[in-house]
């Protein structure tokens, strides 16, 4: 059984869709089944310009080839991301010409490789298994100017429908996308396989960690790791979170993004000297960066459409046992307070509800063994797997 694996990031890059895919790839070679084997087509890393690593473009080991697109370089406008996903685009439409597959798999945190799963599926004459991770068109007033968003959203909403109706089934990452498929998919064959935690995120994988003084005679330690970009609208939170504080807390974010210049701008201008900036780092100093902390942050901007998502950066969070304190909305917002305890969850960008929240966190750490357990990426990965297979065998 072969199966084809369109992902746009995928190990060593650091990025939500790179570990998920990664994971499904593991447990896909791990089925019950000895015949799957699975090919993966994705770029050479490049989330961020000033992290990155190396790996081969062809890795081939038993049952599974991985093939890396080489891209030009790009920051994150949306021109210049455009330009390297058609080189991509082309490249992937390439490599699959004249390939025999049971099944197209597609994961896609925006709709484009979603369509480019369903383009080569339907030239291949393949069923497609969509992985969604977001909701791009919902997300266009927010991502491009309001008359060009305005203008293009006919010609993506027409291309959602295409790629979603082309698929055989969709897994959607987030519950919360359940009342948009309802209404405008209904008819769509679904399932809810959501992110989870990683192996490294487990205590028994985690390295010692830190002794850390006393609260009494230092700053509270609060750290984001992730991306600096509109969707987070760090730059709209955090200074004015830092002003407040004072010598209460210092924050440490570590990434890069398009609104990291906006941000330091800000800082710069405010005079605050209790925020540093970190470039991205390797997933294994990060944990380590996390232990240090005392708390962790997140935060979405105030829009509707990131009302319904769930970040994979929950589960991380979730699974150090570290106090978390996360400005988001909607079904974020309630996962967090459903499952996860010691949190304070306020409105995105809302300062005064923020402080008011974080006055009530408890700063220490406390395992959170039943959150893992229900959570385990390993597990949830298993279980999709074997409903690929499944749908693949059906093909034979």
């Amino acid at each position: 059984m072969r199966i084809l694996l369109v992902t746009f990031y995928y190990q060593p890059d650091l990025s939500a869709g790179s570990f998920r895919t990664a994971a499904l790839v593991k447990a896909l070679l791990e089925h019950e089944s000895p015949t799957v084997s699975v090919d993966v087509l994705t770029t050479l890393p490049n989330r961020y310009q000033s992290f990155r690593q190396s790996a081969a473009e062809t890795e081939v080991s038993t049952r599974l080839t991985v093939r890396r697109i080489e891209l030009p370089s790009h920051k994150s406008g949306m021109v210049d991301q455009a330009w390297s996903f058609g080189k991509f685009a082309r490249a992937a439409l390439r490599f699959s010409r004249a390939q025999k597959y049971d099944m197209v798999v597609a994961t896609s945190g925006r709709l484009m490789t979603a369509a480019l799963g369903a383009s080569i599926a339907k030239r291949l004459g393949a069923p497609l298994y969509l992985d969604i991770r977001d909701l791009f068109v919902d997300n266009l007033k927010y991502v491009l100017p309001r008359p060009v968003g305005f203008a293009l959203r006919p010609i993506f909403s027409g291309l959602e429908r295409w790629t979603f109706n082309s698929a055989a089934h969709i897994n959607l990452v987030s519950r919360g996308f359940a009342p948009y498929f309802a209404e405008r998919y209904p008819k769509q064959s679904l399932s809810w396989f959501t992110n989870g935690v990683d192996d490294e995120f487990l205590p028994e994988n985690l390295p010692q960690a830190p002794i850390k003084s006393s609260l009494s005679g230092r700053p509270i330690h609060i750290l984001y790791a992730g991306n600096l970009g509109q969707a987070q609208g760090l730059h709209l939170i955090v200074p004015a979170l830092a002003a407040r504080l004072g010598s209460r807390a210092r924050f440490t974010l570590i990434g890069d993004g398009g609104r990291r210049q906006q941000l330091e701008e800000r800082i710069a201008a405010d005079g605050l000297t209790n925020i540093a900036i970190v470039k991205p780092m390797a997933r294994e100093a990060l944990i380590a960066e996390y232990l240090a902390a005392d708390v962790l942050f997140l935060h979405l901007n105030d829009f509707d459409a990131f009302r319904t998502v769930l970040p994979s950066k929950i589960f991380e969070y979730a699974a150090l046992g570290k106090p978390i304190w996360a400005g988001v909305g909607g079904y974020s917002a309630d996962f967090l307070r459903q499952e996860v305890s010691n949190v304070a969850v306020f409105e995105p960008c809302a300062v005064d509800q923020a402080l008011d929240v974080f006055g009530r966190l408890e700063i220490s750490d406390a395992p959170r063994g039943e959150f893992i357990t229900k959570f385990s990426r390993r597990a949830i990965m298993r279980q999709m797997a074997a409903d690929i297979v499944t749908r693949a065998s059906r093909r034979q």
